[in-house]
């Protein structure tokens, strides 16, 4: 498969694992939610029947003539003990009897330290309702003992209907939280406020879920409902209807608030079993699907595979026909350069060839006439003193025809020198001092880098001395036009090959080659100022002793002019 088509198979493949994944956590989150509510609805059960149960016992308390006898100013020692008999069977936290200014004149606790007999809970809102003829409900931490609970209160009347006093009862939670605890589940219950009232956390509990009010802060702080509490606020916030996060965790949320005073019931679950179903659905339904794909593709492998065969020998065929072919190109090719190379040396032979025939006839014809001239120019210094002027000029010109004769006659030569040790350094020295006149007739800077020891070669050291002699007069003609003209000399040895690199800041070689300045009569310099042979001479003389020279323009400007050779232990060169 190719590339594209595996991205788009594995992003497909992603997109159809996403969906299956969404469509299950869907459905058992359902599920999920469907326990949930069963769960919150026992709870709510639970909550209602401790509220509810101790409902009525107020009511029957305030008949009972022990009662109302105590709150008529009888003794309260018989209705202390009858109290704390009634306290202890129906699991109560405390019953107590307040007058009708709200101070309590007998209770079921008397005998403890913290009783409620002398304490006036006027301000309680349970008994300002039942003052008023109502049943008093509130929940609120105990200003005595500070023990949470449930009060529920009811009014005595006497035998004319006034108001006697109050009885009150105190309901305890701690057994309700504990189970809540015990289950293991996160559950808890906030009143009209927002204020957490038990929890199966206890850190949750006296934590506001919306922000309270400076009125509600105000009428809690009156009735002394939550004493010493901070009422902080809850770390929770709702997601969705049916998602919240508390504590920092992600759960299901489910709210009841079917509970008295309208307060309300918040039960929180988690969805790791809905994830993790969903989880071993989507793997389940993945691994089915990479089951009928690996068949598939099995299938489709044996198929290809038939077809593979039936054109594997044709293959093999024309894979040999297309070797045998690719070896016939490489050949031809081989034998196309090497003929393309041939030409150009023999085309370069036969041009060198006829310049040395052409070299000999005119060096021997001019010899003589040239000779005569300089004789008739001799003579005619002697006798004409006032033509010096004349003679010097034509002098020059014959001393310039005679340095063309002689560059021409490199050409005409067919005999071969002995090779022997050449320093390197020692010709430098010696074509400097050739040229010494035209460095400084232009007041040339020469830059020369040699070492100190000598750098030998096997050649001619005459013939060593005249290339180095070319390549530094051209060097010296390219830079005469700056305003600083500099030469730059190196030598040295790399690779067990010695060399020498020249280097100008003149024009530069332009859009010439190397190869092309070697040819004889080509040259970067105006008409009229050399013959072009110079580098021509050079070539074939490096060539003659093996060695090798490159050229190149210099980016800050200027040309430079490397010539290498063989090591002067190697054999000599051809």
């Amino acid at each position: 498969m190719r590339p594209m088509q595996i991205l788009f198979s594995i992003l497909a493949a992603i997109l159809v694992a996403s969906g299956i994944f969404r469509v299950s956590y869907s459905y058992f989150v359902s599920e999920e939610l469907a326990k949930a509510e069963g769960r919150l609805t026992l709870y709510q059960r639970t909550v209602n029947t401790e509220f509810e149960r101790f409902s009525h016992l107020t009511y029957v308390l305030s008949q009972d003539p022990f009662v109302i006898q105590t709150v008529q100013g009888g003794p309260t020692e018989d209705l202390n003990v009858r109290l704390q008999r009634f306290a202890e069977q129906a699991g109560l936290d405390a019953i107590y009897l307040m007058d009708a200014q709200g101070l309590t004149i007998a209770a079921s606790n008397h005998a403890d330290a913290g009783s409620f007999i002398g304490q006036n809970y006027a301000f309680r809102p349970y008994f300002q309702q039942a003052s008023t003829g109502q049943q008093g409900q509130f929940y609120a931490i105990g200003t005595t003992t500070g023990l949470p609970g449930y009060f529920i209160a009811d009014a005595v009347h006497g035998p004319q209907g006034d108001l006697l006093g109050v009885i009150a009862i105190k309901i305890g939670f701690s057994l309700l939280e504990q189970s809540w605890r015990n289950s293991g589940e996160q559950v808890f219950l906030s009143n009209d406020d927002g204020v957490v009232l038990l929890s199966s956390n206890p850190d949750w509990r006296y934590h506001y879920l919306a922000e309270l009010t400076a009125e509600q802060r105000a009428r809690i702080a009156a009735s002394r409902q939550f004493p010493g509490q901070a009422l902080d606020p809850l770390d929770w916030s709702l997601i969705s209807a049916q998602r919240a996060k508390i504590g920092g965790d992600d759960r299901l949320y489910l709210v009841a608030d079917t509970v008295p005073h309208a307060w309300k019931l918040h039960y929180f679950a988690s969805d790791d079993r809905a994830t993790a179903r969903s989880w071993l659905v989507t793997v389940s339904a993945t691994l089915l699907a990479g089951l009928g794909l690996i068949i598939v593709q099995i299938q489709r492998a044996r198929r290809v595979a038939v077809a593979l065969r039936l054109s594997e020998n044709e293959e093999a065929k024309l894979r040999r026909a297309n070797e045998q072919l690719a070896i016939e190109i490489a050949e031809r090719n081989t034998a196309e350069r090497r003929l393309h190379r041939t030409e150009r040396e023999l085309e370069r032979a036969s041009r060198l060839a006829a310049l040395g025939q052409l070299s000999a006839s005119v060096t021997h014809e001019l010899g003589q006439p040239i000779a005569a001239m300089r004789n008739h120019l001799a003579a005619a210094e002697i006798t004409m003193p006032g033509a010096a002027g004349l003679t010097g000029k034509i002098g020059g010109l014959v001393e310039r025809m005679e340095g063309i004769t002689r560059q021409l006659k490199f050409f005409a030569r067919s005999d071969q020198e002995e090779f022997q040790d050449v320093d390197l350094c020692q010709s430098m020295q010696a074509a400097l001092d050739l040229v010494a006149p035209n460095l400084a007739e232009f007041q040339v800077e020469v830059d020369t880098d040699m070492p100190s020891t000598p750098v030998l070669i096997r050649g001619s050291r005459l013939r060593i001395e005249q290339v180095m002699t070319n390549i530094l007069r051209n060097a010296v003609d390219a830079a005469e036009e700056q305003d600083s003209p500099q030469i730059s000399i190196t030598i040295g040895i790399s690779a067990a090959q010695p060399w020498f690199r020249i280097r100008d800041n003149g024009h530069g070689l332009g859009k010439a080659t190397l190869a092309d300045l070697q040819e004889p009569f080509v040259s970067t310099r105006e008409s009229g100022r050399g013959m072009g042979l110079g580098l021509a001479i050079s070539a074939s003389i490096i060539k003659d002793h093996g060695g090798a020279m490159t050229a190149r323009n210099i980016e800050t400007g200027g040309a430079e002019f490397v010539v290498s050779f063989p090591d002067a232990e190697a054999e000599d060169a051809p």
